[in-house]
């Protein structure tokens, strides 16, 4: 069912695009677990694709555009779509990793940034803020989506929660189902006007990307990757939500994302 562009989902249809989006959050435990000083983003991308096969998904970044890789890998002031390769990870860099997977034809889309541990010396405790902050924007623009209202109150409660940090404006969350990237677009800001009334059947990627410095923006020569214009660290986390009769179900999050919402005091409702 489509109105304004927006593709809105049966419930059955939801309960298939959480299938897609637990192989992403198999994919987040795995290269969570494989991020270290002295492992590659090659590396990291290999670990995705043997979650991948072993889920016998396939993945939605993989040839998209001519995309070469199944993960993002960002690192420092590499903001996203970083290309995984021979790059080296050092203890104190700041990895932004978006994955993705597509199940039966239904896509899942999600993103976390790390600092990779190291001593004391090695890990910027400013660092640690700015990922605990992007965090904490995205749980906020995620809670925003409960009882209704429109979609930029997302983008609002994005921008209150970020504080003083860079906002990167040029890149959004959006709409997601039969194809990853769908109307409407999801911003990190508020606007006007607000955008479409959320409303049972929606499913959106929210994904805030904020920087230690401005929300300046440049693209690599690869073509990819986008890094702040100022050279100051950034953060991107995502996940992919639906909205339905019952509430939200945060379908990429192993958890439905009851911890994070429950402490917003909004109640998690899986579909049975």
């Amino acid at each position: 069912m489509f109105g304004r562009g927006i593709e809105y989902k049966q419930p059955d249809q939801i309960r298939r695009m959480r299938t897609a989006g637990l192989v992403v959050a198999d994919i987040h435990d795995a290269v969570r677990a494989a991020i270290a000083s002295g492992v590659t983003t090659g590396e990291l991308d290999a670990v995705a694709r043997d979650v991948l096969a072993g889920a016998g998904a396939t993945s939605n970044f993989l040839g998209y555009h001519g995309f070469p890789g199944v993960l993002c890998v960002s690192v420092n002031s590499e903001i996203v779509h970083g290309i995984p390769g021979d790059q080296v990870i050092r203890a104190g860099d700041v990895v932004s990793v978006d994955a993705g997977a597509v199940v039966d034809g239904w896509h899942g889309d999600a993103a976390f940034s790390v600092v990779v541990p190291g001593d004391e010396a090695q890990v910027d405790p400013a660092d640690e803020q700015l990922v605990a902050t992007t965090e904490a924007a995205m749980w906020a623009g995620i809670a925003a989506l409960d009882g209704g209202g429109r979609l930029g109150d997302v983008g609002a409660a994005v921008e209150d929660a970020a504080g003083d940090y860079g906002i990167v404006r040029e890149y959004t969350g959006h709409g997601i189902g039969t194809a990853m990237h769908q109307p409407p677009d999801v911003f990190n800001y508020a606007r006007r006007p607000r955008g479409p009334s959320i409303r049972p059947g929606l499913c959106v990627a929210v994904e805030p990307m904020l920087t230690r410095g401005d929300e300046a923006t440049r693209l690599l020569e690869d073509d990819w990757t986008v890094v702040s214009a100022d050279g100051s660290r950034a953060a991107h986390v995502e996940h992919t939500v639906a909205v339905h009769d019952g509430g939200l179900w945060v379908l990429t999050a192993r958890d439905g994302g009851a911890a994070e919402l429950a402490a917003r005091g909004v109640q998690v409702v899986p579909l049975a």
